[in-house]
């Protein structure tokens, strides 16, 4: 075997150990364990997105709440809503598609409590910058400096597979795909592009983010919207196959292959927590610097964007797939990829430019809301002195993972995911308590 074919190997080993059914208990627990604990905090959605939209005037923190909210939703709301969940139906079937939604539904209650940890228990800096995030709470709430430090370590490495990798391979090949343009070509052009914007720092960052994320986003919708409408009378064969093959393997049908349920349900949650990162402890690095008069404040405003990200944009991803497969017969949902091209292709005219557009600009704002993600993981561990080296390195490895192969790309991801996420819920349910009695203190019923 090459090199390259046996680090494949490894981390594809390593990959299906760290997404067995302890991870998958682990996660879907902490989800189900926090939305109990804390009373459904889903049911205060409606107040969570008006205070999204609304200034804390007064408030500390670098950025306003909804500055924070799109840029945490660039890192989130990329390849993982539009491939990825492509590719959970490909590797599980369309009943993946079910334990991807169910990540996000019950995964709010976590990014609440995420959120809400990251303002407690961030920091000051000389420079009147603040610093917080799941290394915070493990250093100062549960005194595990060692799982802090694991913590980003984790990170700092996640952003080059989640936020770096993944979302430049994603682009190149969909250059190459559609119109024959060189990998190498789109990765220098991407990691140029890139180098522009992380290099203004987070200011840069959330400027380019609140400007793009909303109005990509929305125009992404109506592309799904416009979708369904013209298969409207296979919406309802879908959601149903959706939720039957989710706990019966058999019952695929439809032209799929049935998996086993242990595949379909592991599929769905990797990808729903690469797509929502509910539990996986980035996005509350991004909430520690919101300008929010307590924390409860911001923990209402990040569960909104699990909420877009997961509930509202994966969901109708999948179903605009499935309900496509069952269209047309001739769709190849054998790769995630070419899947989400020819059901975009069934767009008249613009169905082909729509899925670039919606690809490049997720998948290039995810790379930029990881880049800060890892700075500030790296920040903890060593300081500022590294930052710059850090951002060559990232800038770098956007062209890198322009050309390679994805399956490693995906695999690599899927691990540090993993590994990012273990720390992180167990400092959530080891602090739940904390985070009960902040809620009961803040938050009215």
């Amino acid at each position: 075997m090459s090199i390259y074919e046996t680090i494949s190997t490894s981390i594809a080993w390593i990959n299906g150990l760290l997404w067995g059914w302890p991870m998958i208990v682990l996660l879907l627990g902490t989800h189900l364990f926090l939305t109990l604990r804390l009373k459904f905090p889903q049911r205060h959605l409606l107040k969570a997105l008006r205070m999204s939209v609304t200034r804390d005037e007064g408030a500390q923190g670098d950025v306003s709440q909804f500055a924070a909210l799109v840029t945490s939703l660039a890192a989130t709301i990329g390849t993982g809503n539009i491939v990825g969940v492509a590719t959970a139906i490909s590797l599980g079937g369309p009943g993946a598609v079910f334990w991807c939604w169910i990540t996000g539904v019950l995964g709010m209650s976590t990014k609440y409590a995420e959120g809400l940890l990251a303002v407690k228990y961030r920091r000051k800096t000389s420079n009147g910058q603040m610093l917080g995030g799941p290394m915070y709470a493990l250093e100062t709430g549960l005194g595990w400096r060692w799982g802090a430090i694991l913590f980003c370590v984790f990170t700092a490495i996640a952003a080059f597979g989640i936020g770096n990798m993944v979302q430049s391979n994603a682009i190149s090949m969909l250059f190459k795909e559609t119109y024959n343009i060189p990998t190498y070509a789109t990765g220098l052009i991407v990691s140029l592009c890139t180098a522009m914007v992380i290099l203004l720092g987070i200011q840069g960052i959330a400027r380019f983010c609140t400007a793009f994320v909303p109005f990509m986003a929305l125009l992404y919708i109506v592309g799904c919207v416009y979708i369904l409408f013209q298969n409207a009378g296979y919406i309802g064969p879908a959601i149903r196959l959706i939720c039957r093959s989710a706990f019966s393997p058999e019952a695929a049908g439809g032209g799929f292959v049935g998996t086993s349920i242990m595949a379909t349900a592991r599929f769905g949650i990797s990808r729903g927590l690469f797509s929502n990162e509910s539990g996986m402890g980035s996005a509350p690095i991004m909430a520690a610097a919101a300008q929010t008069k307590n924390p409860v404040r911001q923990a209402l405003v990040s569960s909104t964007g699990t909420f877009w990200d997961t509930v509202v944009i994966c969901a109708l991803t999948g179903v605009v797939l499935v309900s496509s497969i069952l269209m047309h017969g001739d769709i190849d949902y054998s790769n995630g990829a070419i899947l989400t091209k020819m059901a975009f292709a069934k767009i008249p005219v613009v169905g082909a430019p729509l899925l670039t557009f919606g690809i490049v600009t997720f998948a290039f704002s995810t790379i930029l809301g990881w880049s800060y993600y890892g700075e500030k993981a790296l920040e903890y561990l060593g300081g500022k002195r590294v930052i710059q080296i850090y951002r060559l390195a990232f800038i770098m490895f956007v062209f890198i993972g322009a050309i390679v192969k994805l399956s490693l790309v995906w695999d690599f991801a899927d691990t540090m995911n993993a590994l990012m996420a273990i720390p992180n819920l167990l400092s959530l349910i080891l602090l739940s308590g904390v985070i009960a009695h902040e809620t009961n203190k803040y938050l009215k019923p």
